[in-house]
């Protein structure tokens, strides 16, 4: 295949817009991350995240997981 083909440059610039395409979603995920390191330099948020992503508590408390029904009958 010649290499100016014109099938040849249009592959390439599929790919070329596809890995922009993930340079942008993982630089943005990098931003999302970033503030949330930011915010878990606070004591309090700390313990929220903990407490909301890896449902952690005290040891001298008891915590409820309360499921709703989303079935409307």
């Amino acid at each position: 295949m010649d290499e100016n083909s014109f099938l040849n440059h249009r592959e390439l610039d599929k790919e070329i817009n596809k890995l922009e395409k993930a340079n942008e979603y993982y630089r943005n995920e990098m931003q999302k991350d970033k503030k949330i390191l930011k915010n878990l330099e606070n004591p309090d948020s700390l313990e929220k995240f903990a407490r909301e992503e890896y449902k952690m508590k005290r040891k001298d408390e008891d915590i409820f997981i309360i499921e709703f029904d989303s079935v409307n009958k």
